[in-house]
């Protein structure tokens, strides 16, 4: 195995004569199911409690998962990293209680850390002498080294301008702590008791949660909890396979969706293409004309465990094809559908295969496509009943010294709105990461020499619709010292794209100075300076529209524009709902017959009938070159 690059391990499935085929006890399986969900939650919030880093204790960004003997994810509230790599490189017949492992090299890992910031620890599980189990936990660590504080430049070109790469070592040797690796980490920060202490967190929360899954083996027996494992993986796979596959008609559809810079060339459209083959219960995914790897930092390598991770990553969105939102909210999805789903990747050197030492800490912005790569391409298989385009994660921040000239480092993750569905609009200001949320004000001012002067929903952000897309938020800092503040995002150009009929939401953006001559800059910065007292605005995205606009009811585009989600001037202009003033608490009437009129004269001057994806006014003007370059 080439140590820069480590060839795509054969996921260690189980082999028909190992699956476990002892009779369920129905009550059991209920009581194993309801423990390791138990046993996630443990895990995460004693990592809350204990952290000390903004981004895992505030942000809430980081992820837990259960694992089997065979790497198999056993949970499905969130997604999580893998255990693979470890069994790699340590064979299980060598591992002992108390042993813990660390990694975070994107390239060594295989393919489920995708940028250095996410330091993982995994625990193996012991019955009789022997692993039964894998406990694993990562967080968005502030800060790891590398060429910009935070650890994630946007002008990077390879991966040893991001930071301290980690392969799977072992952190732990049946409890007792590697100090020297210990040590060699904490000196590669810029905040070094903050990462050990979120370091300890994490660690210590997986241990517990090892004795937790222990006991379920000592209480039950290893045969009964591993054919309780093999139901709980099954069921999955079941639910996919006979339930939501079937409302997609076999076929192949063909759809694509891009990044719009790297932060190194100029902007232009990096493609990500999926063909989609449906074949009665079983979906190919085939990325093949994906665009060549980047030379900025959005590389994301996701070949590796013949695509595990990209495939518990993006099927989730199917569930969006179950009969009803409670349905959907009901379907947790593990390792079992990766039994359903097959993936091709285009040969090494492209955005999904990058080549060792390709810079990555931008992968957010590939993997996040990947997941409207995939609601795009069904959107036309269904027509159209998928949820438009949600926004993407993107990381704000500011450094420099403080009042007292101590060094400070604020990374924040911000979220926006997801997209309109055919049964209702999207949310306003959500977070892809699953609960993670927004740095409360409180917490900024108390911490960090910033003021938030303005935290609110963005008018006008989410897409047109029957269904509107979610808003973003508009969030105002004033600056306390001389400082800089750094970006990490997409969609900058290109909105989240609309279903159906709906419009594209509005992008993301951040202007320096607002009051006096503002600057927008790009998605990717390193270190823009920010002067005592200026202001930065931060726009987040709103999600796309899903349905005709003209069909949105008159009452609830009065109601959008009463609590501010919507202008009046949108209303008239895209929505065709005519208002006028009226006394009450309210303010405003519909004009009935004006607005009848209205809409006709707008459907009139349609040239096409609406696309089954818009995507939007900066998508066009980069297809005709007329995007200038935002500031890097």
């Amino acid at each position: 195995m080439n140590v820069h690059q480590a060839s795509a391990a054969t996921k260690p499935w189980p082999t028909p004569s190992q699956r476990a085929t002892a009779p369920v006890d129905p009550i059991v399986l209920q009581i194993v199911e309801g423990t390791l969900n138990s046993i996630e939650a443990e895990i995460e919030y004693a990592i809350e409690r204990t952290a000390r880093s903004p981004m895992i204790r505030e942000a809430h960004d980081y992820r837990v998962g259960l694992f089997d003997r065979y790497c198999r994810k056993l949970t499905g509230r969130s997604y999580s990293a893998m255990p693979n790599a470890v069994v790699r490189d340590f064979p299980p017949e060598t591992l002992r209680p108390g042993d813990v492992f660390l990694m975070n090299d994107t390239y060594l890992t295989e393919g489920s850390i995708g940028h250095l910031p996410d330091l993982c620890s995994t625990v193996p599980v012991l019955h009789g002498g022997e692993v039964v189990a894998y406990i694993q936990a990562f967080g968005h660590h502030d800060d790891i080294g590398g060429r910009v504080p935070g650890s994630m430049p946007g002008t990077a070109a390879t991966v040893f301008e991001e930071g301290i790469a980690i392969p799977p070592v072992k952190l732990y040797s049946e409890g007792v702590r590697n100090e020297a690796v210990f040590t060699i980490i904490k000196r590669n920060t810029r905040v070094p008791d903050m990462l050990a202490a979120d370091l300890d967190s994490e660690v210590q929360a997986c241990l517990m949660g090892a004795r937790r899954m222990a006991s379920l083996f000592e209480r039950f027996g290893r045969e009964q909890v591993e054919a309780c494992f093999q139901a709980i993986l099954d069921k999955c796979r079941d639910i996919y396979r006979n339930e939501l596959l079937p409302r997609i008609a076999d076929g192949e559809y063909a759809w694509e969706d891009y990044v719009e810079h790297d932060g190194v060339t100029d902007p232009k459209l990096h493609k990500l293409a999926l063909k989609m083959i449906k074949r009665g219960g079983r979906i190919t995914l085939d990325f093949t004309g994906t665009d060549p790897q980047s030379t900025g930092p959005i590389n994301w390598p996701a070949d590796y465990a013949d695509g595990a991770f990209l495939i518990k990553w993006i099927a989730p969105i199917l569930r969006n094809l179950a009969d009803t939102p409670e349905r959907s909210a009901e379907i947790h999805v593990n390792e079992g559908v990766c039994e359903v789903f097959d993936v091709v990747f285009p040969p090494k050197g492209t955005l999904i295969t990058p080549v060792w030492p390709a810079a990555t800490n931008a992968r957010s912005f590939v993997l996040l496509r990947c997941l409207g790569l995939l609601a795009g391409v069904v959107a036309q298989a269904v027509d159209g009943r998928m949820p438009a385009d949600q926004e993407t994660i993107r990381y704000t921040g500011f450094f420099g010294n403080d009042l007292d000239g101590k060094p400070f480092l604020s990374r924040e993750v911000l979220g926006g709105g997801s997209g309109g569905r055919y049964y209702a609009d999207g949310n306003d200001a959500i977070h892809i990461v699953p609960d993670s949320r927004n740095q409360p004000a409180e917490f900024t001012e108390t911490r960090f020499p910033l003021l938030v002067e303005k935290l609110a929903l963005r008018t006008d952000s989410g897409g047109a619709g029957k269904r509107r897309g979610g808003l973003g938020y508009e969030k105002h800092y004033r600056a306390l010292v001389d400082c800089r503040t750094i970006v990490t995002a997409d969609r900058v150009r290109l909105g989240c794209y609309g279903v159906n009929g709906g419009k594209a939401g509005q992008p993301f953006c951040v202007t320096v100075d607002v009051s006096g001559t503002p600057r927008d800059l790009g998605g990717l910065v390193d270190g823009e300076p920010v002067l005592k007292g200026q202001v930065v605005r931060v726009v987040t995205t709103g999600g796309g529209g899903w349905g005709d606009p003209l069909e949105r009811e008159g009452e609830l585009v009065r109601r959008d524009v009463i609590e501010g989600r919507v202008s009046p001037a949108a209303a008239r202009d895209v929505y065709g709902v005519i208002l006028i003033d009226a006394d009450g608490p309210d303010g405003y009437d519909i004009d009935e017959a004006a607005t009848a009129a209205r809409r006709a004269m707008l459907r009139s001057q349609r040239l096409s009938p609406l696309p089954v994806i818009d995507r939007g006014e900066g998508y066009e003007q980069m297809l005709r070159g007329e995007c200038a370059p935002r500031m890097r």
